[in-house]
């Protein structure tokens, strides 16, 4: 990669990294230009320059919780229901290590003023997030629909999913179970997630059964 290129991708990793660290369990409203800026090293029109406004580091950060996701995926493949199971045990996990950005990023998600294409993550960028796996360019990146509608399918084609409905009605409501727990979670402080959210899915695909 050229060095230009190089330079650009870890300043972004860098604000993210520093954007996970800053927030830990704090809601992400508490998180200021001004300290991202000052533990990175850069002005904020440097910043801006990548991230034009503070929630599209939300943004990259869901495109790279996405991508982690595909990579796992691919190094150890789910299908069907323990596919589901997978991406809900992730939520858990990032959940209990840092509500505030998951919350954030719910909320986030769900602003009409939000763009609707995902924040673009550049080759350069894969590379240095996974610098031990040299066939990471290959992996495509698959949204959170694309993975539940996949398993969904999956699941249908197995008989883990027996009821008459559309793939994409299933894929609905998986994904209102995946944000709707988040708030669920803040709301009545549950604890330990994991046994919650495995608990939702459980009875959600009874349902479907």
């Amino acid at each position: 990669m050229s060095l230009r290129k190089e330079k650009a991708a870890r300043l972004k990793i860098a604000v993210l990294e520093y954007m996970i660290k800053l927030i830990g369990k704090k809601p992400f409203d508490d998180l200021y230009v001004d300290d991202i800026c000052s533990k990175v090293k850069i002005s904020k029109v440097t910043l801006f320059k990548y991230f034009p406004t503070k929630e599209d580091i939300l943004s990259y950060y869901f495109r790279v919780w996405c991508l982690r996701r595909s990579v796992e995926l691919f190094e150890k493949p789910r299908e069907g229901v323990q596919g589901i199971y997978f991406l809900f045990d992730k939520l858990s996990e990032d959940y209990e290590l840092h509500p505030g950005i998951i919350l954030s990023l719910v909320a986030y998600l769900s602003n009409p003023k939000r763009p609707p294409k995902p924040f673009p993550l550049k080759p350069e960028e894969k590379r240095l997030l996974f610098p031990n796996k040299p066939d990471v360019q290959s992996i495509d990146i698959v949204s959170l629909d694309q993975m539940f509608e996949k398993f969904a399918l999956e699941a249908v084609f197995k008989k883990e999913i027996t009821k008459t409905a559309s793939t994409k009605d299933i894929t609905y409501l998986l994904a209102a179970l995946f944000y709707g727990s988040v708030v669920n979670l803040h709301l009545n402080q549950i604890d330990p997630t994991r046994i919650f959210l495995r608990r939702n899915v459980e009875l959600l695909l009874k349902g479907l059964h």
